[in-house]
């Protein structure tokens, strides 16, 4: 898995205006932006009545699973999971080596409206993370590979 590139703070000022564009323009409920590993980067919308963090886990799960059943009907890749609920429907789309975007919406709303929207956010919130790659193509970040327990390591200066 690649690693995610270090994140400014206009880096997630701007994927979160990508998020509350994308909301806008589809009424849905929320949107997450998160790494393949499944680690929550952004978030905006109502989510509060979710546990995202959880939630990023699961999605970043059910979109590796369906790159598996990709390769067992020899398709390269399956760029989107949709699922439909009652209240609630959610569309994990990939949007490069690093991430993924995840969108809650009322299950009312159609599901290829919030596709047609979300492929301008995947180009921005992609474009975004080549801006914060190139700043320092070799740094960046495993999430996968964090201590939980004890995440200071992340926040320690280069050379300590």
């Amino acid at each position: 898995m690649s690693t995610l590139p270090q994140l400014f703070e206009e880096d997630v000022r701007e994927l979160n205006r990508t998020l509350h564009d994308l909301l806008m323009k589809t009424e849905a409920g929320a949107a997450l932006v998160i790494d393949k590993g499944g680690f929550l980067i952004a978030q905006c919308g109502e989510y509060h009545e979710f546990d995202t963090t959880t939630l990023a886990a699961l999605s970043a799960a059910s979109f590796a699973a369906t790159q598996g059943i990709a390769s067992l009907v020899s398709e390269t890749n399956f760029s989107s999971v949709y699922q439909q609920g009652e209240n609630y429907s959610l569309l994990v789309v990939n949007v490069d080596e690093y991430c993924l975007l995840t969108v809650i919406f009322n299950a009312k709303l159609s599901v290829g409206a919030i596709k047609y929207y979300a492929t301008p956010a995947i180009e921005a919130v992609a474009a975004q993370l080549k801006i914060a790659h190139d700043r320092d193509p070799g740094g960046g970040l495993d999430l996968s590979m964090a201590n939980l327990a004890d995440p200071s390591v992340l926040f320690r200066r280069k050379g300590e």
